[in-house]
């Protein structure tokens, strides 16, 4: 069976919309990009400042509510059902619930070829890369780095610290087929 899904894992600015951007050049079919970040921006602007939907907290802790769990789960089902009408799909995720985030995924893709990728880089370097960005609270990076990957399960990983987009993306689209 083929990939049709591939997540790729890894805290803010380690590196996944980057890799994602490559597989898209490198990968012979055309593949779709959704990320976490496709779902905040789409939610009404008064959910991505409230305790029902999405916080981002001054030291770059994110908390969500159950409005943001309902519209995820929603989301999630959506990515799928595309996944099964023939689209492949990168999706660019933040597991910041670690095993439960991942178990949500897989419970919608049970029947989707998936490749799980980690997405790692070193905390320090991460931060660097935030600052640089300007677009986002200073300290998620390094919030994100490690918790993210706790517990979960993965066919692959890529380490963004020293190794480049592109590298990182060959190595994915190797594993993908």
């Amino acid at each position: 069976m083929t990939t049709q899904v591939i997540v790729l894992n890894g805290g803010s600015s380690s590196g996944k919309s980057g890799i994602a951007r490559c597989l898209q050049a490198v990968l012979p079919q055309p593949w779709l990009t959704l990320g976490t970040d496709t779902l905040v921006d789409a939610m009404p602007a008064a959910l991505r400042a409230s305790d029902t939907g999405i916080e981002f907290a001054p030291d770059g802790e994110v908390t969500v509510g159950p409005e943001f769990r309902t519209l995820e789960a929603a989301w999630i089902e959506g990515i799928a059902a595309m996944a099964r009408e023939g689209a492949r799909i990168i999706v660019d995720e933040v597991f910041l619930g670690g095993p439960a985030s991942q178990k949500r995924w897989q419970e919608a893709l049970h029947d989707v070829q998936v490749l799980w990728v980690g997405v790692h880089c070193d905390a320090a370097v991460a931060a660097g890369r935030e600052l640089a960005r300007g677009d986002r609270p200073i300290g998620m990076a390094t919030s994100q780095a490690d918790l993210v990957h706790r517990d979960v399960s993965y066919d692959l990983q890529v380490d963004t610290t020293h190794t480049e987009s592109l590298d990182c993306a060959r190595i994915i689209a190797a594993r993908a087929g």
